[in-house]
């Protein structure tokens, strides 16, 4: 299925084709009737850190950023619409730049890397 068809038919997913155009990749889980039930995403960044999505659906999405030590821990974190977190996504600066969150507010668990 194109991007197009997808967009039309859940117009939700526009946040998830910007992200995915920005470097991440994404995982389906529980397809059912060829549509995923859930979807992770996760973007690497250097040195360690790395943002994670999971959608269950455009009013159930989280996301978080953890930062490189061992064991990670989360530095920011948001739950809602898929819509809104994305936004949040889009709008958090790269893990280099001055006003990116670097203060770890819980540990985060173990990361699933494909």
């Amino acid at each position: 299925m194109s991007d197009e068809a997808a967009v039309r038919a859940f117009p939700a997913l526009t946040g998830l084709v910007a992200i995915r155009d920005a470097g991440w990749r994404f995982v389906h889980h529980d397809v059912v009737d060829g549509i995923p039930a859930r979807v992770d995403g996760y973007r690497l960044w250097p040195d360690g850190w790395h943002d994670a999505l999971r959608v269950h659906g455009d009013s159930d999405a989280m996301a978080l950023r953890a930062d490189g030590d061992e064991p990670p821990g989360i530095v920011w974190e948001r739950t809602g619409s898929l819509s809104d977190v994305v936004e949040g996504l889009m709008s958090l600066p790269a893990p280099t730049q001055r006003f990116a969150p670097r203060l770890v507010v819980a540990s985060a668990p173990a990361l699933w890397t494909p």
